[in-house]
């Protein structure tokens, strides 16, 4: 019994997408284009607008926002929650929309290129 738990829990990590490089601060961006959002917000509308493919842990979204702070794409304020809990506000900055357009454009080029390869024989 408690080899295949082992292995439930095995085939379901296995099973979870990673995220490539670069693809974390292109989901932010993507998240915040329409409007700011704190830190658990940003998690939810990048688990939603992905159709729950990614989840993105704390451990790998706060230091992907200090990051993009220090590059200038966003900015952040403290704030108040739906919950009345005190809570970090982050809004995309005009060199993060550029940031975006352009992250978006590679992605999408790289997005055509590996589909090309793959209908190939």
């Amino acid at each position: 019994m408690f080899l295949q738990n082992v292995d439930r829990s095995m085939h379901v990590a296995s099973e979870q997408t990673a995220l490539l490089q670069g693809t974390l601060d292109l989901l932010i961006l993507k998240s915040l284009a329409l409007e700011q959002m704190h830190g658990l917000g940003i998690a939810r509308r990048v688990e939603q607008i992905t159709g729950g493919t990614f989840q993105v842990k704390p451990g790998s979204l706060f230091p992907a926002l200090h990051r993009m702070e220090e590059e200038g794409w966003v900015t952040s304020s403290w704030g108040e929650s739906e919950n009345n809990r005190r809570a970090k506000y982050y809004r995309i900055t005009k060199m993060g929309r550029r940031q975006l357009e352009s992250e978006t454009e590679r992605w999408s080029r790289i997005s055509l290129a590996i589909s090309q390869a793959l209908a190939s024989s």
